[in-house]
């Protein structure tokens, strides 16, 4: 079943008929306030001509004997309705004293009382224009009082009125309307090509993408930067980071953006403008060191991604343990392989006492160093040691641990940084002697002042230009991409308060380890000399 979804125009599409809805809207409130603004225009315009046209009627001897008289006269009728042809007024009316019609455009209307209520002011000797609904409709009028004698300022005889209805005032509107249209269609369409060319513009702007389209990329965005587990934030060309993830925010104490980079993290405000693409930065951050990658933005800006060091080297360090035990195992299953191959031939060849005393020799060599190890209470520690073992007998390497060799298990707690420690010392040692005899040595040692471990190796020592620098990231002499675990086992031993030295003694290499004491621990033990 095929579901159908609602059809969505594009975003071009939308902006042209919201900005076509807008632009009609403003349109149509300007026609009204034109429309009202030419009306009241209209209304004086003809309140004007309809006094000017009363005044003139106002002024015919025969009007102001007939409204001295108060008595109609056809003559007087039909002169005034040809004026009022003329004038193209709707009506005029000329009354008496007391408002009774003496002419009017209808013959059956004379005689009668005025209507409209709006003869007070001519009557009173003042003209008047005013609005009111008379006999023929709702009017526009000049009202004019007739003076007897002709003579203004005399007694007031009657009254003209001339009229123009409603409808020639809308008539007047319309025409000003009519020739406003051609203007306002050319006004629509200028604003229909500016919105497909603003809406085009903009498209092209944001990719050519739709809003549907945006959103879901940023919902994808804030996703994929709550699921890093480092910290991102991107920095515009005026140095405010305009985007963090949460990790970010947390190392930043910045709950919300934009914010001055120079303000959080001054060190990295120092690289812009100008940053450059950058790998393994190391930056601080209120005193913690941080690896830090940048990215640099076209237009300015870059966006930068960092984690703290301290985790960096603890993933390091738990890939180096895993590397670690692979080779382990496979050292084991070749050696092991190797014994089985050595008994089963000397059993084949029916030499039963000589595969006996093999068997015996591997077993008593095992025993003797599990005895070694007896008072290494360090479980993850032994099984590392063990490990070597059979790593440098897979090298060709004679590695020992110093007899004597002790450890308490309160040292548990440490048990990741001793492990890194041996670990990398002594697995720098057998790249040190890979592929020419040698010896490398072991020694626990547990006092009240803490944990002594020497690693000791017969190689020829670490090379002058690299003795200064050598507890730097990436100092090495074994080429690039190396230099790491050392200055990890450092950095990991000076986080607990103790010291990692080198010294060659007797013409050996000697890697030294000290540890103070668990805090709160007491740690009681006898010293260990080589």
């Amino acid at each position: 079943m095929v579901t159908l979804r609602p059809f969505r125009s594009g975003l071009q599409g939308r902006l042209v008929r919201w900005h076509l809805l807008v632009l009609c809207g403003m349109t149509v409130l300007l026609l009204g306030v034109q429309t009202a603004h030419l009306y009241r225009e209209a209304k004086g315009r003809l309140g004007e001509r309809a006094m000017t046209t009363s005044r003139i009627v106002a002024s015919l001897p025969e009007v102001v004997r007939a409204a001295g008289r108060g008595s109609q006269d056809a003559a007087l009728n039909t002169q005034v309705n040809a004026m009022r042809i003329q004038a193209g007024a709707d009506f005029i009316v000329v009354g008496d004293r007391r408002g009774i019609r003496l002419a009017h455009p209808l013959d059956d209307r004379l005689g009668k009382p005025m209507e409209g209520g709006d003869n007070v002011a001519p009557l009173s000797g003042r003209e008047a224009i005013s609005v009111a609904r008379g006999s023929l409709g709702l009017s526009v009028r000049g009202k004019v009082p007739i003076w007897a004698g002709g003579q203004a300022g005399t007694q007031v005889v009657g009254v003209v009125s001339t009229g123009y209805l409603m409808p020639q005032a809308w008539h007047l509107v319309g025409a000003a309307l009519v020739s406003l249209l051609p203007w306002v269609l050319l006004a629509l369409a200028l604003g229909t090509l500016g919105a497909v060319w603003a809406a085009r513009r903009l498209r092209a702007e944001i990719l050519n993408l739709e809003p549907e389209q945006i959103a879901a990329l940023a919902r994808q965005q804030r996703a994929v930067l709550a699921a890093l587990r480092e910290g991102v934030i991107a920095v515009d060309g005026a140095g405010q980071i305009t985007l963090a993830s949460g990790r970010a925010a947390d190392a930043l104490l910045t709950p919300s953006t934009p914010v001055s980079l120079a303000r959080v993290w001054p060190e990295l405000a120092e690289l812009h403008p100008g940053a450059q693409r950058q790998q393994n930065l190391e930056l601080r951050l209120r005193g913690q060191p941080f690896l830090v990658n940048i990215e640099p933005l076209d237009g300015g800006g870059f966006v930068a991604g960092f984690r703290n060091r301290a985790e960096v080297v603890a993933l390091a360090d738990e890939l180096t343990h895993a590397r670690g035990f692979v080779d382990v195992l496979r050292a084991q299953t070749h050696e092991y392989q190797n014994r089985l191959h050595v008994l089963s031939g000397l059993l084949q060849l029916g030499r039963h006492e000589e595969a006996l005393r093999v068997l015996n020799a591997e077993i008593r060599a095992d025993a003797e160093f599990r005895q070694l190890l007896r008072d290494v209470q360090v479980p993850r520690l032994v099984a590392l040691l063990a490990g070597k073992r059979e790593r440098a007998q897979e090298l060709g390497i004679d590695f020992q641990v110093a007899e004597g060799s002790l450890l308490s298990p309160v040292w548990e707690r440490h048990a990741d940084t001793l492990v890194t420690a041996v670990g990398n010392l002594t697995e720098n040692a057998f790249e040190v002697l890979a592929g020419q005899p040698g010896s490398v040595t072991v020694l626990i040692g547990e006092d009240p002042d803490g944990v002594q471990i020497e690693v000791e190796d017969s190689g020829p020592g670490v090379v002058a230009d690299v003795l200064e620098r050598l507890y730097t990231r990436g100092a090495s002499s074994k080429g690039e991409g190396r230099g790491y675990g050392l200055a990890g086992v450092h950095a990991r031993v000076q986080a607990l308060g103790g010291q990692l030295r080198y010294v060659r003694r007797r013409g050996r290499t000697v890697f030294q380890v000290s540890l103070p004491p668990p805090v709160g621990v007491p740690v009681s033990g006898a010293a260990v000399g080589a």
